[in-house]
């Protein structure tokens, strides 16, 4: 084939990952605190540098952060109750906690933490029917269960709840199409099935789902531009190539959907200029996507990118250091 025609060049440019603009990217996304979306992200902010951090590793650029800066704003959102909060004066909340643990697991930098205090609050979250609170206010939510054994997990501290209650109550809120919502009888979405297959995968349970059913859903959720979407008739969207091919992936059907169609729609979403991946193609980047868009590339092997790990979402080689491997589903 020529590829010196325009449209082989085409589709080489769309192939390509721009690594350097998405480390360029994630490094200046907040330098500027006066800065519109600065202002606006206060309230995700720990989630934030989650994003960042994960995604500047995925790329072998992490280096480019200051990690000191970084744990010191972790430590700053720690609250006498253990918690942590998205920025420094607002609440503690569960997501919140789970994203600055990953942060110092990857900087292997927990010995900065009060850990004791960050279990004993998560602990606390906990109800009688094994269900976890995000917070001090109550809402109950799939996404909440795993945080705690994610956190509990990377903290080798598993053991601090009732596992089985919680399991039980993950369990309830399966639904007749296989897959899950945040509560029993809500409505199944892909981001709430990777919360309770990575859930499940972290408490050795996996062997209770119907994984044929579930995968079928899942792989149900591949558009004919190569993108997935979190639930039918929605719009493809690059986080949900994450949420969806994360649980496939623990679920040993990875090869159930188009990946390189599915990779060709990922590329298209990076912005060529400025760098970062947006929700779908000609929209305005954000680190979420960019996050996302990279651990999905990775899971389907992308050469430039480190491995990571389905269930954690983070660097494969972090969880090989803490010696922790979540359960999969062999193919």
């Amino acid at each position: 084939m020529d590829c010196s025609n325009t449209s082989c060049q085409t589709k080489k440019k769309c192939d390509e990952l721009h690594s350097a603009k998405h480390v360029q990217y994630i490094i200046d996304h907040g330098n500027n605190q006066e800065d519109f979306e600065y202002c606006m992200t206060q309230f995700l902010r720990m989630s934030g540098v989650y994003w960042g951090v994960t995604a500047l590793e995925l790329l072998n650029e992490i280096s480019n952060l200051n990690k000191e800066s970084i744990i010191k704003f972790i430590k700053e959102c720690q609250s006498k109750d253990g918690g942590i909060s998205a920025s420094k004066g607002h609440d503690p909340h569960i997501l919140y906690t789970l994203s600055a643990v990953q942060i110092l697991c990857i900087y292997d930098s927990l010995d900065e933490i009060d850990v004791d205090s960050i279990v004993k609050y998560v602990a606390s979250l906990q109800q009688p029917d094994g269900s976890f609170f995000g917070d001090k206010w109550g809402e109950v939510d799939t996404r909440f269960s795993f945080c705690a054994v994610a956190i509990l997990t990377l903290l080798k501290r598993l053991h601090c709840i009732n596992v089985p209650k919680a399991v039980e109550f993950v369990l309830s809120c399966c639904n007749s199409d296989g897959g899950f919502g945040s509560k029993p009888n809500a409505e199944s979405h892909a981001g709430l099935i990777y919360c309770c297959v990575g859930f499940l995968s972290i408490t050795k349970q996996l062997h209770r789902l119907d994984s044929e059913k579930l995968a079928w859903w899942l792989c149900e959720r591949q558009l004919s531009n190569g993108g997935l979407n979190g639930r039918p008739e929605k719009l493809s969207d690059v986080c949900y190539s994450w949420w969806v091919l994360a649980s496939l992936s623990i679920l040993g059907r990875l090869h159930w959907i188009d990946g390189e169609k599915l990779k060709e729609f990922i590329l298209s979403c990076q912005d060529s200029e400025v760098g970062g991946f947006s929700d779908r193609s000609g929209n305005l980047p954000d680190v979420f996507h960019t996050i996302f868009g990279l651990g999905a590339l990775s899971l389907l092997g992308h050469p430039n990118l480190s491995k990571i790990n389905p269930t954690f979402c983070m660097p494969q080689y972090v969880l090989d250091r803490l010696n922790i491997n979540p359960q999969t589903i062999c193919a």
